[in-house]
């Protein structure tokens, strides 16, 4: 019998070249079309939340909506998005931050975190850490209080774990 990260692993496909030459890049599409494996996905990234008190659930589009949403919906609390500039349409705070493949800026309703608040963020891969660090910053500036940050996967030879020490980092797979 396959241990279930084994299993899950076996849900993401690797696209060679992707988005450019060298990279091969992590797909959860193919998770996304099994309803076993969302299951499986959903049940490890809970099972890493074991005693642990979350009020909100902030994750980073888009892939991190898959999950994020479905997180906030299982642990019953408010579900706050992350997303690219001028998308949302209240007062933001943004912040921006270096990617594998450049920079960009993303941004979250100002009054989406409330001081004290203890935030779940989630998001569907950790490379470098750059996305992740952007929105620990965010929340932060706004008085939340991490308690985790979630990822489907990290790819460990990118050491973006350092980015976010303190932090305690969980992820479903490792590569």
């Amino acid at each position: 019998m396959k241990k279930p990260v084994e299993t899950l692993k076996s849900y993401i496909t690797d696209v060679a070249d992707f988005p450019k030459k060298g990279i091969i890049f992590k797909d959860i599409t193919s998770l996304l079309e099994s309803p076993k494996g969302v299951k499986i996905c959903l049940d490890s990234l809970l099972s890493g939340l074991t005693n642990k008190q979350i009020d909100k659930v902030v994750a980073v589009e888009a892939r991190g909506f898959f999950f994020g949403m479905l997180l906030a919906q299982s642990l019953k609390v408010p579900f706050v998005p992350v997303r690219k500039p001028r998308k949302l349409p209240r007062k933001v705070v943004s912040q921006s931050f270096d990617l594998e493949y450049g920079s960009d800026v993303l941004e979250m309703h100002q009054n989406a975190i409330k001081p004290g608040d203890k935030i779940l963020i989630h998001d569907d891969v950790l490379a470098t850490g750059g996305t992740a660090e952007a929105v620990c910053k965010m929340v932060e500036s706004l008085g939340g209080q991490i308690v985790q940050c979630n990822f489907i996967m990290k790819l460990d030879f990118l050491e973006g774990v350092q980015k976010l020490a303190p932090h305690p980092i969980y992820a479903a797979i490792s590569y």
